[in-house]
């Protein structure tokens, strides 16, 4: 292992803690270490952060010095909101003028329920700042609320994300008094002081938390001489340094699936497709668009925030949902799972055991019936019959695979049922399984529809220990492709290993100019750098919500250690074109023509037909494909216009957009467009002016050398 650089990913989960190392230039596996998840350990789940990297360091006898990049994934913020694992926090409000009362209203939010009636509590005083921050004011504060065993502040002001002067002095004043503090500012630039206020509420109440778990973590690292900087998982599916966790601990909520779908965009190279991630439990589905993740502001203990998270749905059907029954009928597949019940799975059990097993119905602590589905063998040892015994059943898990069971034992499991239903096996199988894809498929199906995703090329991919007990079924139901990820059971992990750094900034801006579009992009910019990204590595988005007046710049990058051009083995011409037609099997493919390409990038124009409503209608498709020199699709655009353009000629794209633009009743709407310059695709479809679209352009044609050509994608709404 000596000199070979090395990627970390370490991810937490409700059972186990996992650990993996990943070659930096090929992502070959090279150790996987995997531990009890530490819960009741004094330092929590830190504990069995702490071990297991020492334990897999010994494993893979890897320098410190060839550790590149190291990030885990946390449960810590999530469970304390969940548990209840609190501080109670004290809230300065500040103002001045005319709308004092109205400031009070919204900084004075009281208490913050949690799930099962458990509550942030938080004490309030205001202070006016109509002749600037009253230091002395501040401090009394502080003093007030120490005496009330309240160690950590929130400041909140209107207006703070235009000038946080005012928050940021408060802040500085609350530190020298020994305070823990969060300004709101830092957390969201939008308007809306409620909700910013009780967004910061929510993350100051998990500051003591979250800076201890950093603290160690941390230091485990240093221990370790461990070079490499420490990531942290991010809920959108991003990483930062373990310092800014310490400012925005709020920012991991909801980030354990984050890790996965991270896995399926890195690992998988997922451009257009569902990725559902199959525990034991349940399974989260998230959707991947052109290569992104798919976000929105999520909702904690059910309060709306200004945090951005994946958009994921959670089903209660994982590899070990328990098959509910009565009277010789299948009446249900979980959502409780066998370890609830305390129950391993029978397919894994010894098939000289189930020999002459019984069923019999048990119960689970969580629940009052008694109709689940187990059985029970002639030492009185018990087995839950799960969704993954069904799965091996039924044929589509495949050897080698984290779920794949003895087939003896499957086939003694449903040769039981057989007797005791006094039906066929298959036809058992098959109604357990059409009830499991019941609950997912629906909520497959709303992905689809609400981000617009074209069934031409969609992909479902799964991952988790539990993927080939539920994706295959899933995707024959809909009539898509599917695969299970490579080294499924861990993807998370890679996930974690593979993670990009990502940051974003939102501001509410009415009727945003070019200078606007352009400090708010630089801001994005050097927050994903402080957060640990390569300048050089950086990729931004612009999104503009013309209705809620809200810019959003969003900023993907590399670590600098890590940062690297390509990854895997390079196609030539004619494989990439072959990786294009396999992409789209689904349909008759009439002509795949090239029209761009790059050192590092192909776009083709892809024709082909599907099957309408009526059987002898044909629907003609045509599909912009982007392809990089891997094979891995990077974007699909249907129905689009392309261009070829000489780096010259400015007033061509100009005219191009012009084209392309939709007027109606409601004015002019720009249109959809992607820029294929050099190695780099630049998605300029959030911008909302021709102005502002040709501002971000230029920055994009700088990349360019005199002479040379760019590509056009451009379709109207």
């Amino acid at each position: 292992m000596m000199g070979r650089k090395i990627r970390i990913g370490i991810d937490v989960g409700g059972t186990f803690t996992d650990a993996i190392a990943l070659d930096n230039e090929t992502y070959e596996i090279v150790g996987i270490k995997k531990v009890h998840t530490t819960h009741h350990a004094e330092e929590g789940v830190t504990r069995g952060v702490i071990d297991i990297l020492n334990m897999l360091l010994e494993e893979i006898h890897c320098s410190s010095e060839d550790v590149v990049f190291i990030a885990h994934g946390t449960t810590q913020a999530t469970n304390a909101l969940l548990e209840g694992d609190v501080a109670d926090i004290g809230i300065l409000g500040m103002g001045s003028g005319f709308g004092v009362a109205k400031v009070k209203a919204d900084t004075d939010i009281g208490g913050v329920k949690l799930e099962d009636d458990k509550e942030i509590k938080t004490s309030y005083k205001f202070i006016n700042t109509g002749n600037g921050v009253p230091e002395a004011e501040v401090s009394q504060a502080a003093v007030d609320f120490k005496k009330e065993n309240i160690n950590v502040l929130v400041v909140s002001e209107a207006f703070s994300v235009d000038n946080p002067e005012n928050e940021q002095k408060a802040a500085e004043v609350a530190v020298r008094e020994g305070m823990m503090v969060t300004a709101t500012h830092e957390l969201s630039k939008l308007y809306g002081l409620r909700a910013r206020t009780k967004t910061a509420v929510i993350n100051a109440s998990i500051l003591p938390k979250m800076m201890q778990t950093a603290d160690l973590t941390g230091q485990a690292v240093k221990d370790a001489q461990i070079k490499a900087p420490l990531m942290i998982m991010r809920s959108d599916g991003g990483v930062m340094q373990i310092d800014e966790v310490k400012k925005r601990p709020i920012l991991t909520v909801l980030s354990g699936p984050a890790a996965g779908v991270a896995g399926a965009l890195m690992y998988e190279k997922i451009s257009d497709g569902i990725f559902l991630e199959v525990g034991g439990t349940s399974t989260d589905i998230s959707a991947i668009r052109n290569g992104k993740v798919v976000t929105k502001y999520s909702k904690i203990g059910g309060h709306n925030t200004y945090v951005t998270s994946l958009d994921i749905n959670t089903i209660g059907i994982g590899g070990g949902s328990m098959i509910r029954f009565n009277q010789k009928k299948i009446i249900d597949v979980g959502p409780r799972s066998s370890h609830i019940a305390g129950l391993a799975y029978a397919c894994f059990a010894d098939a000289k055991e189930l020999e002459g097993a019984k069923v019999i119905s048990v119960t689970t602590p969580k629940d009052k019936t008694c109709d689940f589905l187990a059985l029970e063998t002639k030492e009185g040892k018990r087995y839950a019959v799960t969704l993954t015994c069904t799965a091996n059943y039924l044929g589509k898990i495949e050897e080698g695979d984290y779920a794949r069971a003895n087939p003896e034992n499957v086939r003694i499991i449903f040769e039981i049922l057989e007797r005791e239903f006094g039906r066929p096996a298959q036809s058992i199988a098959s109604e357990i399984m059409a009830l499991a894809v019941a609950k997912v498929a629906p909520a497959v199906e709303e992905f689809v529809k609400e981000y617009n995703l074209s069934k031409n090329y969609l992909i479902l991919t799964g991952g988790g220990g539990g993927a080939s007990s539920v994706v295959p079924y899933v995707a024959d139901q809909m009539k898509l492709k599917y695969k299970v990820a490579q080294n499924a059971s861990v993807i998370a992990t890679i996930g974690a290993a593979l993670a990009m750094v990502r940051d974003s900034v939102e501001r509410t801006i009415v009727n945003p100019t070019q200078d606007d579009i352009m400090k708010i992009r630089n801001e994005a910019e050097q927050a994903a750098i402080r957060s640990g990204a390569s300048p050089d590595s950086v990729e931004i988005t612009i999104d503009i919500d013309a209705a809620k007046n809200i810019v959003r710049a969003t900023a993907v990058g590399t670590t600098d250690l890590s940062a690297k051009t390509s990854h895997g083995e390079v196609l030539n011409d004619a494989q990439i074109k072959e990786k294009v037609m396999e992409a789209f099997s689904n349909q008759e493919v009439s002509a795949v023509n090239e029209i761009y390409h790059s050192p590092t990038l192909h776009a083709y124009d892809v024709v082909s037909s599907k099957k309408g409503f009526l059987p002898f209608m044909k629907k003609k498709i045509r599909t912009t494909c982007v392809i990089d020199m891997n094979g891995v699709i990077r974007l699909n655009v249907d129905d689009s216009d392309n261009y070829v353009i000489r780096e010259s000629d400015r007033t061509s794209f100009g005219n191009r957009v012009e084209e392309h633009m939709k007027f109606d009743e409601s004015g002019k709407t720009s249109p959809i467009i992607h820029l294929v310059v050099n190695g780099k695709i630049a998605d300029l479809s959030g911008l909302d002016s021709e102005e502002q679209i040709m501002a971000l352009a230029d920055l994009e044609f700088k990349r360019l050398t005199p002479g040379s050509d760019y590509l056009a994608i451009i379709k109207k709404r």
